[in-house]
């Protein structure tokens, strides 16, 4: 999972704030802003080609998928993958919380909050750090999407103070306020030599329906979930493994997880959307892209012989553009396994449960979600 890498805006762009005809177009954007990059991995995965960019050597099969989910967050593309259809978006806050509920959380957790507002996660602890610092008052935000973050400075509020904190909040956030995640983000610093947000975030999502990773989970055992997925299920189904943060973390995790006895491994690398997709910048887009390349070559090295690769991504995050959020895009969705005999382009369609479908249909288990997804049967294999 290639976390905010769109490949192209959706048709229903405009009903989620992407204005304009080439706003929303993560990968191909990110190519032309910066003259290109090198990626032939992803080119030869038709990871690229699903973007929009112009690759002659593809060698898998690979299409782009369209969300059908009322959303262009995390949850609701991660989700979607595995057969849930959310028929309404989480809530989203960009005036803020409710008083109601900000007060409700400050009596339960006994102090009071500053903030409140939606805002870059960076910007608002440079603002307020030093206000929390001197009255140990958590810092509530939100942003685009739907969360209910916590920033707290770990020098001030201890991390399993900030974690219970996290729990009363998803706690009391549940119909109509029931955000998809509430998120700790604990950070560190001084106002004089600046804040910085430390590797201990930890999620707390809105606990997800009935879902293929049960299904998968009780008939071939946990799932070795990387970086935030496990977290994006509340846990269930996955097996306990640590914790990693960062796309670098996430690699030599996903090593150790293919040395393993797991059937199934699912990873996130995110730091496209979080590093530089939030934060405008094709530039560190582009480099990550290179990074993960590099990456990808050393796991294609570790596969062996009937083991299947999916690369896709959750949305879109287009650094080009003017706004820092998500972006309503399609996905590319790309297949290779062992004794491929030639490509396939699978065109456009409809559904992320495409991915939870052949996933399913690989290990031979129901899924019951939608019918005739799976595309494991177009694959060109001997």
């Amino acid at each position: 999972m290639l976390d905010g890498c769109g490949a192209g805006p959706a048709p229903d762009a405009q009903d989620f704030g992407d204005c304009g005809e080439n706003e929303g177009n993560t990968l191909k954007n990110v190519w032309e802003s910066v003259g290109g990059f090198e990626a032939p991995v992803l080119s030869r995965m038709g990871f690229l080609k699903a973007g929009g960019i112009d690759c002659k050597e593809v060698e898998a099969v690979w299409g782009r998928l369209r969300e059908i989910s009322k959303g262009k967050d995390t949850i609701t593309g991660h989700w979607e993958m595995m057969g849930v259809h959310l028929q309404r978006p989480f809530p989203i806050y960009p005036q803020g919380f409710p008083l109601s509920i900000i007060k409700e959380f400050e009596k339960r957790i006994g102090r009071q909050t500053i903030g409140n507002v939606a805002a870059s996660g960076t910007e608002i602890i440079q603002r307020l750090g030093k206000q929390h610092m001197e009255t140990g008052c958590p810092i509530i935000y939100t942003s685009a999407d739907s969360v209910f973050q916590i920033a707290c400075h770990e020098e001030i509020v201890p991390l399993e103070e900030l974690y219970k904190m996290c729990r009363i909040a998803r706690d009391l956030l549940v119909e109509p306020h029931a955000v998809g995640r509430v998120i700790a983000r604990p950070f560190i610093g001084t106002p004089e030599t600046g804040f910085q947000r430390t590797r201990n975030r930890k999620d707390f999502p809105s606990p997800p329906p009935h879902n293929a990773i049960d299904i998968i989970s009780e008939n071939i055992g946990e799932v070795f979930g990387i970086g935030v997925i496990p977290e994006i299920f509340s846990g269930r189904g996955f097996r306990s493994v640590p914790r990693t943060q960062n796309n670098k973390e996430h690699y030599h995790m996903l090593r150790n997880a293919l040395e393993s006895d797991a059937r199934f491994i699912w990873a996130n690398f995110e730091d496209f959307d979080m590093l530089y997709g939030h934060r405008n910048d094709p530039h560190g887009f582009a480099k990550a892209l290179e990074e993960f390349d590099t990456m990808l070559a050393g796991i294609f090295y570790r596969l062996r012989e009937g083991d299947l690769l999916i690369l896709t991504a959750d949305h879109g995050n287009d650094p080009t553009t003017p706004s820092t959020d998500h972006s309503r895009e399609y996905v590319p969705f790309c297949l290779w396994t062992s004794g491929m005999r030639g490509t396939k382009h699978l065109g456009d369609r409809d559904g992320f449960w495409h991915v939870g479908a052949t996933i399913s249909d690989a290990f031979g288990v129901p899924f019951p979600f939608r019918s005739n997804c799976s595309v494991l049967g177009e694959l060109p294999v001997s």
